[in-house]
């Protein structure tokens, strides 16, 4: 909702820009100088030491604004979007001094710009110009496109330095101006914290593993890591660990984030293969937007690796990462929370409100307990329903399938001459929402599903006569364990 230009207006408004454009050039060239060197040394990456000016203008080509509108959005202030076009001639030189103490000057050049620059003007004040203070963010870059070209060499010939250049403007973008990130300027005298950006949720990530990631090394197999994050500050990124030799890591590790404004972040998560104290190399990543998730409920995902996440397309294989997600916006930890039938409860909050006692209830808020050392207790029933397209595993064309349950919470694997392949599912899921039905992909085969029922029934002691049937085990869970199905062929064992 809100009111637009027309284009008579917005022909009006391009040509004043353009009368003043060489005015406004020198004070943006300064003021994206002085604003942006801080950010880029924030913000540099990979190979990179420092990161400065040494030249810049906005040449003699002035944007054009492609679409003006107030934006109705309930506040009490007036929000202005301002659609922009630029495909300008500017002049801009970066000094690079790489780790290995070599200086590079780089020339940025055809640069393209298409996005939506969002203004806001609040508090509304009874004082000319009517308005406290004037807010500015990028709440939308549809394209950015330029060049990069050492002045008097090749970019190509120093590796990394190109990638490692490209990563640190598109960091300082993504995050130093793209909304809800916001630049404030005091018009009129007065506090303005609430203006700034405040975190309204939490993000829960668990990085379960990876499968078929594509080798990048020539001797032996990649050593995978995972980066993961909302907002690219370095203080922010959180590391996995590193799986020596494997293709297929499995990680199993707990990640939290804070959330500013879930209709519009989103996670990304990128996998790396360690080389000590190289450079690590890229082997693909991948997005989620926050705005699909559903608040309190964990989402199970399984995401293709491409080489780049903004476009989303990729012919070559890099692989799939797995990760559960939990959005939890701020006020919804307040409920009431029964520790015997756990109704939509987080990865966090289970952690934080079980105890091992009997009838042991903890706040929700609480942190007196380390997630770490709290422990669910409980009898997990496991109905192994049906199997579905499993590989061959004799000359006739046939298998005598059969399948062993485990649990674990390490990378290990057991395979045998008899193996036909495995799933993992992680027990998030089945501690909050109590029972579900899934069809589980068979893992290092061809093909294959297994069909599975899963009940989970919370007790606060494991009794001897809890025994159960022959497909329910009774057992100790912490919640980051795994329930892991290996598919064996008994035909294989008869013959040998």
């Amino acid at each position: 909702m809100g009111c637009f230009l027309t284009p008579a207006e917005l022909d009006w408004l391009n040509l004043e820009l353009s009368k003043i454009w060489a005015y406004v050039n020198e004070a943006a060239s300064e003021l994206i100088k002085h604003s942006f060197e801080p950010i880029f040394e924030h913000y540099k990456s990979g190979v990179l030491a420092s990161f400065k000016f040494s030249k810049l203008t906005l040449g003699t080509v002035a944007p054009k604004f492609t679409g003006v509108a107030i934006v109705d959005d309930g506040s009490s202030g007036v929000t202005m979007e301002i659609e922009v076009q630029w495909d300008g001639n500017p002049n801009i030189v970066l000094d690079i001094l790489t780790l290995l103490g070599v200086a590079l000057p780089i020339q940025v050049k055809n640069i393209a710009f298409t996005g939506v620059f969002r203004l806001i003007f609040k508090p509304l004040v009874d004082v000319l110009p009517c308005f406290g203070a004037v807010s500015y963010s990028l709440r939308e870059k549809r394209k950015l496109d330029y060049t990069l070209k050492v002045v008097g060499g090749e970019l190509s010939s120093i590796p990394g330095i190109s990638d490692a250049i490209e990563d640190t403007i598109h960091d300082a973008i993504e995050d130093s101006i793209t909304w809800p990130v916001r630049k404030i300027f005091p018009i009129l005298p007065g506090d303005y914290s609430e203006l700034e950006l405040k975190p309204v949720g939490t993000l829960e990530v668990k990085l379960v593993q990876a499968k078929n990631l594509s080798n990048k090394d020539l001797v032996g197999k990649s050593d995978p890591f995972a980066k993961l994050y909302i907002r690219p500050l370095p203080d922010k990124i959180k590391r996995s660990r590193t799986i020596n030799n494997d293709l297929n890591p499995i990680w199993n590790q707990h990640f939290e984030f804070s959330v500013e404004d879930p209709a519009i972040q989103q996670l990304t998560v990128k996998i790396y293969d360690d080389e000590g104290i190289q450079a690590s190399q890229y082997i693909g990543g991948a997005q989620v937007k926050l705005k699909d998730l559903q608040p309190g409920k964990v989402q199970d995902a399984w995401l293709k690796l491409v080489k780049d996440i903004e476009i989303q397309k990729d012919k070559k294989g890099r692989g799939q990462v797995h990760i559960e997600l939990l959005y939890w916006p701020y006020g919804m930890e307040n409920e009431i929370i029964d520790s015997f039938s756990l109704p939509k409860l987080s990865m966090t909050t289970l952690e934080k409100v079980l105890k091992p006692a009997v009838g042991g209830m903890e706040n929700v808020g609480s942190s007196s307990r380390k997630k770490k050392d709290v422990i669910v207790r409980g009898v997990l029933s496991v109905t192994i329903i049906s199997a579905e397209d499993l590989p061959v595993m004799d000359v006739m064309g046939k298998a005598d399938p059969f399948v062993v349950l485990s649990m674990k919470k390490t990378e290990a694997r057991e395979k045998t001459r008899n193996y036909m392949g495995r799933c993992i599912v992680t027990l998030t899921r089945i501690l909050i929402e109590g029972e579900y039905t899934e069809s589980v992909p068979l893992e290092e085969a061809k093909s294959g599903r297994l069909n599975v029922h899963l009940k989970w029934t919370p007790r606060p002691f494991i009794s001897t006569q809890d025994r159960g049937s022959r497909n329910t085990m009774n057992m100790i869970i912490e919640n980051h364990q795994n329930a892991s199905f290996q598919l064996l062929d008994a035909s294989f064992m008869k013959k040998h």
